[in-house]
């Protein structure tokens, strides 16, 4: 069962997928939006050379691993058949919500991280996950 659900998924969407939560983590983090409160929350100083260090291996991993969250959006889309684009979105919301979001927060609850930088991760993983189910859906 579960091979011929990942047969029939559209790849190419998944990828679109995983490029638009990527270009968005790009956005997210830059800073035009939350890179400065961020880098403060995490104790990064942005102009510390040592800071970029492994940058590339950051970026194919996190690509890797929102190309592994599409696909399992894909697999749920194809499981609960969603009628357009506002229903893939509400899909993903509820699977952020329920299961990124409250899974980093119990993480971050135990490991005393600011409210505000939960604010920040865990707001950008709800809507890129929105983000790159509306994209699956359309095209697919």
């Amino acid at each position: 069962m579960l091979s011929e659900m990942i047969s029939g998924l559209h790849w190419l969407a998944i990828l679109a997928g995983a490029v638009a939560y990527w270009i968005l983590g790009a956005l997210w983090y830059s800073p035009a939006l939350f890179a400065k409160p961020w880098a403060r929350m995490v104790g990064l100083k942005m102009d510390d050379p040592n800071a970029k260090k492994g940058m590339a291996i950051m970026f194919l991993g996190s690509f890797v691993l929102m190309f592994i969250a599409s696909t399992g959006l894909a697999l749920l889309m194809h499981l609960i058949p969603s009628g357009g684009p506002a229903q893939a979105a509400k899909l993903g919301l509820l699977v952020s919500v329920c299961f990124s979001f409250t899974s980093n927060a119990i993480s971050y609850l135990y490991t005393r991280k600011p409210a505000g930088l939960y604010a920040i991760d865990g707001g950008y993983h709800v809507i890129g996950t929105v983000l790159a189910a509306i994209v699956i859906k359309l095209l697919s």
